[in-house]
């Protein structure tokens, strides 16, 4: 049995999490602010489906970005280089959750239900979430959206409308937030795409020692302003 929460934004310790289904924590509450940074700085985030209560994990086994640790591939590099993009940052936040959330290789169920996005949309309006936008002659073609927590970036999802769009957005906010000081950037489930960027496993405990030291350092003020202009000569 796993804990169902009260009203309170309090959560049992992470080492109580279940090991089958690996992370499982609690279950109920809201998606509150309070609640969601609550859970956030201690590692742990809301995944769950329409018309099943809200469920909160802490996995085992944690898939993290080191930012020097970036892998960019020659075809990838020659696509930075050549195609005509552009990156901002929190210009189009709920545009970016949608396209997330749309159904995609055939599947039709999504994690990314109403209430996450209106729930991760008071997050941006408070200044917690933000996303990183790929557009291509005015049109969002790609992007992705996380939470971020004094240095740490919690990493949630990214969608492309074409190809290597969710690549572009990745390469430039790893390579913008570790110019910020950012030191580790969640991207909580293994996927054999992050794992082709750089990102790697590392056990919860490593995980939470990062985040404790990331999440009490001030953010640079050119943190969020980030834009920039691919214009191939």
């Amino acid at each position: 049995m796993i804990p169902w929460l009260g009203p309170e934004p309090v959560f049992p310790p992470v080492e109580l999490a279940l090991a089958d289904p690996d992370g499982l924590l609690a279950a109920g509450g809201d998606l509150s602010v309070r609640r969601l940074l609550a859970a956030y700085s201690h590692g742990i985030f809301p995944w769950f489906s329409e018309g099943d209560p809200i469920l909160w994990w802490s996995p085992a086994e944690r898939m993290v970005l080191f930012p020097e640790a970036l892998k960019v591939s020659r075809s990838l590099t020659k696509t930075l280089r050549n195609r005509p993009y552009e990156v901002r940052t929190d210009y189009a936040f709920r545009a970016v959750m949608e396209a997330c959330g749309s159904p995609r290789d055939g599947r039709q169920g999504t994690w990314i239900v109403p209430t996450m996005i209106d729930a991760y949309c008071r997050l941006y309006q408070h200044g917690y979430a933000h996303s990183f936008e790929v557009w291509e002659a005015g049109e969002l073609v790609g992007g992705l959206y996380g939470v971020a927590l004094g240095r740490m970036f919690f990493g949630e999802s990214m969608f492309s409308r074409r190809r290597d769009a969710s690549k572009l957005a990745f390469v430039h906010m790893a390579r913008h937030l570790a110019s910020c000081g950012v030191r580790m950037i969640d991207c909580q489930m293994h996927t054999p795409h992050l794992e082709s960027l750089g990102a790697q496993l590392i056990r919860r405990e490593r995980f939470l020692a990062t985040l404790k030291e990331q999440i009490v350092l001030p953010q640079p003020d050119a943190m969020w302003t980030y834009r920039y202009q691919n214009e191939p000569s």
